[in-house]
C-alpha cells in the first residue's frame, strides 16, 4: 500500500480560558494518502478546524497548547519543525481555504499583489512574472476578466469570487496538500455547487490530496472518498463515503445522516433532530461524550470512553454498543 502523505497520530490540543481548561481535540490520529479526498465533519466546536490549525502550527500558545502527538508530511514531523522550515511549507507544500475569505485577505491590498506575494516568496519570482501567473492562476479558477481584476481588492469580489481568488492564492505554488476549512459555509446554494465542481476539477489536474472540512454530510458526499466523523474533539467514525452512509455503525454518525434534508421524503414526515447539546469541552462526561444525547446508550458509555476499533475493512468505530446487533461489545 502507497505510503501516506500526511499522517496524524495521537494530537491532543487544549486551551486555558478563564472558565477552565478547554479539551479541544483529544488524542486523533488518521493517514491522508496521495491524491485523495478526506470530509472532517461535525457540528460547530467538534474540533475539526482546530485539528488542522494545530497540524500546520498555527494555534497561538498561550492561550493555546498542542500536547502531543505528530504530524508527519512525508516522513518529517510538522510539529517539530523550526518557524523557518514549516513557513516554507506551509503555502507551498500544504495550502489552506479558509472559511471567510474577506478576513483572509489583506483589504488594502490588491487581490493580485497578495497572489503574486506567495509565488514571490515560495518560488522567487520576479514581480512582473508573479503578477502574470496571479492573471493566470484567477483564469483557472474561472474569475472573469481577470487581468483586470487582478488589480481589485477583496471588497470589490463577491463571496463566490473571494473565494475563488483565496482558491487560486493556495494554488498558486502547485501544492501537494489543500486544506479546505468550511469554504461553501457563507454562499449560497448555486455558488457552493460552482466551488465543490471546481476544487474536485483542480484535484484532479493538479493531482493533490484534499482535506474538506465541513459540518454538512451532504456536501462531503459530493467530493470525499472517506470521511472522518468528529464529537466533542474525539474521531467516532471513519469510513469511505459508501460505508459511512450505507452502513453508518455509530450512533452520531447515523443521527446526522437521519437529519439531512430529503427531496423524496413525504410531506408529512417531520425533520429529525439530534436531541440535546453537544457537552462543554471544559467539562466532558467520564464515558462515552454523546451518552447524554444518545438513545442506545448502555451502562459501560456512561464509565468509559470507547476506543475507535475496527468493525470491518476500512471502517473504524468507537462506541460500546453493536449497531447491527443492539448488543454491547
Amino acid at each position: 500500500m502507497e505510503q501516506p502523505i500526511l499522517s496524524i497520530k495521537g494530537l491532543e490540543v487544549q486551551f486555558h480560558t478563564l472558565e477552565g481548561v478547554v479539551r479541544a481535540v483529544n488524542g486523533i490520529s488518521f493517514d491522508l494518502q496521495p491524491g485523495a479526498s478526506l470530509g472532517i465533519v461535525g457540528e460547530s466546536g467538534c474540533g475539526k478546524s482546530v485539528s488542522m490549525l494545530a497540524a500546520m502550527k498555527l494555534i497561538k500558545e498561550p492561550p493555546g497548547k498542542i500536547l502531543s502527538g505528530s504530524v508527519l508530511y512525508k516522513g518529517n514531523d510538522l510539529l517539530k519543525m523550526e518557524y523557518h522550515s514549516i513557513e516554507a511549507i506551509r503555502g507551498k507544500d500544504i495550502a489552506m481555504v479558509f472559511q471567510d475569505p474577506m478576513t483572509s485577505f489583506n483589504p488594502v491590498l490588491t487581490i493580485g499583489s497578495q497572489i503574486s506575494e506567495v509565488l514571490i516568496v515560495h518560488l522567487g519570482m520576479q514581480p512582473s512574472q508573479a503578477k502574470q501567473r496571479a492573471v493566470e492562476l484567477l483564469e483557472m479558477v474561472k474569475i472573469p476578466n481577470a487581468s483586470r481584476r487582478v488589480n481589485e481588492y477583496p471588497h470589490q469580489f463577491s463571496g463566490g469570487m473571494r473565494q475563488r481568488a483565496m482558491i487560486a492564492m493556495a494554488l498558486a505554488c502547485h501544492p501537494s496538500i489543500m486544506i479546505a476549512d468550511e469554504p461553501t459555509t457563507a454562499l449560497d446554494v448555486t455558488i457552493q455547487a460552482q466551488i465543490i465542481e471546481l476544487i474536485k476539477d483542480l484535484r484532479t489536474k493538479e493531482k493533490m490530496a484534499v482535506i474538506w472540512i465541513t459540518h454538512d454530510l451532504s456536501v462531503v458526499a459530493e467530493i470525499a472518498d472517506r470521511v472522518i466523523v468528529m464529537y466533542a474533539g474525539f474521531i467516532v467514525e471513519e469510513a469511505d463515503i459508501y460505508t459511512l452512509y450505507d452502513q453508518p455503525q455509530h450512533p452520531y454518525t447515523i443521527a446526522l445522516i437521519q437529519s439531512i434534508p430529503r427531496v423524496d421524503s413525504r410531506k408529512s414526515s417531520k425533520l429529525v433532530t439530534i436531541p440535546g447539546s453537544p457537552p462543554n469541552c471544559v467539562h466532558l462526561p467520564p464515558g462515552c461524550p454523546f451518552e447524554p444525547r444518545c438513545k442506545f446508550r448502555c451502562e459501560t458509555c456512561r464509565r468509559l470512553i470507547p476506543p475507535l476499533v475496527l468493525v470491518a475493512p476500512d471502517h473504524q468505530v468507537a462506541c460500546w454498543v453493536d449497531m447491527i446487533t443492539g448488543r454491547e461489545r
